[in-house]
């Protein structure tokens, strides 16, 4: 017969190894590569020196920088001496036209803004120069290099249509997910989910979910995330999982037994005993579990279904 009560059950989806983080490498600024410090495979720090460029040009122009900061230096203590001396003197009435004060002071405020201008420029092309030691933003492995001693790297370059190197943090790896539509509002995302990588048949792996997306993506799934702790290395990014994630109708649902549901082409039914005949009842089908399957039609709790039903019973067939 039909009852009432919640649905428990799971769904088994594949499952892709993903890094934690990666990052592709470029160069920030022109210059050619004076040595590649890793390669495929290395394991780097964060803040570990990959690459470094050379920029010839670059150092005349900080030198040129410097020289005209050390100039504006030197014109600004001028201006402020003068300005002084032309102060004190006119201390003295009829000593020192106003106006003469004025174009003074006028001078130095000048050459001092034009000073520290200048220490911003040199410290803006100091910032530009750091750009020619390219550092690992985090700790990770090696997985791509594109670059050698000698290259042209940098945004105006030919080769910067890959990176010059990619970077991927491996000890712990998120496990992506997608989960169809149909099963969004059903997935527990408090409960552990089960997982089983082709590399490793028989083996089961427990974990919770971390993270979703609470959204749908352009293929109608939701995109789950359950980071995988990898301390061994043992885990892959892209390797295949299994993945058996509970799912639960939150109220109560109408439960019939998987085995007495008719399916056809067109339609999917249940034929229910009703004053000792059959009466065939058109339902949906929603979630399975333990042999139940929730369905929903014109069907109450309590109405007897006849088991392992076929399309040969008719409606209204006596059964006495």
């Amino acid at each position: 017969s039909a009852s009432s009560s919640p649905l428990t059950g799971s769904v088994r989806l594949p499952g892709t190894l993903r890094p934690y983080e990666e990052v592709n490498i470029y160069g920030k600024i022109n210059g050619f590569v004076r040595q590649v410090f890793v390669d495929r495979g290395s394991q780097v720090k964060r803040g570990q020196t990959l690459i470094t460029l050379e920029a010839p040009e670059m150092e005349s122009q900080i030198q040129a920088s410097v020289s005209r900061f050390v100039q504006s230096q030197e014109n600004a203590v001028a201006s402020k001496e003068k300005y002084k001396r032309l102060k004190e003197a006119a201390s003295e009435e009829g000593a020192v036209a106003p106006l003469d004060l004025d174009n003074a002071l006028s001078r130095y405020r000048a050459d001092q803004a034009i000073s520290q201008a200048e220490s911003s420029n040199v410290a803006s092309l100091r910032t530009i120069q750091g750009y020619l030691n390219i550092t690992a933003p985090f700790a990770g492995t090696i997985i791509q290099r594109n670059i050698s001693a000698g290259a042209l790297v940098g945004p105006d370059s030919k080769n910067n249509d890959k990176p010059m190197l990619v970077l991927q943090s491996v000890g712990k790896l998120r496990l992506e997910v997608h989960i169809p539509e149909a099963y969004v509002e059903n997935v527990n995302l408090n409960r552990e989910v089960n997982i089983v990588y082709n590399s490793m048949p028989g083996v089961q792996h427990k974990a919770k979910i971390s993270r979703s997306a609470n959204a749908l993506g352009t293929l109608r799934s939701e995109a789950i995330e359950i980071d995988i702790a990898n301390p061994s290395g043992n885990f892959k990014p892209g390797m295949y999982a299994e993945v058996t994630i509970p799912l639960i109708s939150a109220a109560k649902t109408l439960l019939v037994p998987t085995n007495s549901i008719v399916r056809s082409t067109e339609r999917q039914y249940l034929v229910v005993v009703e004053n000792n005949r059959t009466k065939i009842v058109d339902v949906k089908v929603g979630l399975s579990a333990n042999d139940s399957t929730e369905v929903f039609g014109n069907v109450t709790k309590g109405d007897r279904i006849i088991l392992h039903a076929t399309d040969e019973i008719q409606h209204g067939v006596s059964l006495q």
